[in-house]
């Protein structure tokens, strides 16, 4: 026989169970989101502040590669385990573009 709070007990984590499935998961979005025509406009030759106001602030402006920008991008969507990586390196010699480094695997050092 069943006493009520045996049925209060099993009403209550039969609800836990259906609202542990039912937890919304907010997209994680860091960093600089480049539009492909605007990282393909860069050319080599082009100065910092050209660079600047076509792809913004860099993500990375590293006091120890003072001629290096690095523009670092992740998405991941609520649920999904797939994840969305990008990260682009604009190399500067005296003041202007000299290498563009696209789609730069996450482990590359240096």
């Amino acid at each position: 026989m069943r006493t009520p709070n045996s049925s209060r007990r099993a009403f209550l984590s039969g609800l836990a169970a259906l609202a542990t499935g039912c937890v919304y998961r907010v997209d994680v979005q860091q960093g600089n989101l480049l539009d492909d025509t605007d990282v393909d406009a860069i050319q080599p030759g082009m100065t910092r502040s050209q660079v600047r106001f076509l792809l913004g602030t860099p993500m990375v402006e590293d006091a120890f590669h003072k001629d290096r920008w690095d523009y670092v991008y992740y998405l991941r969507k609520g649920r999904s385990r797939r994840e969305e990586k990008r990260w682009l390196i604009v190399e500067f010699s005296e003041d202007k573009v000299s290498a563009i480094r696209k789609d730069v695997p996450f482990a590359a050092q240096g």
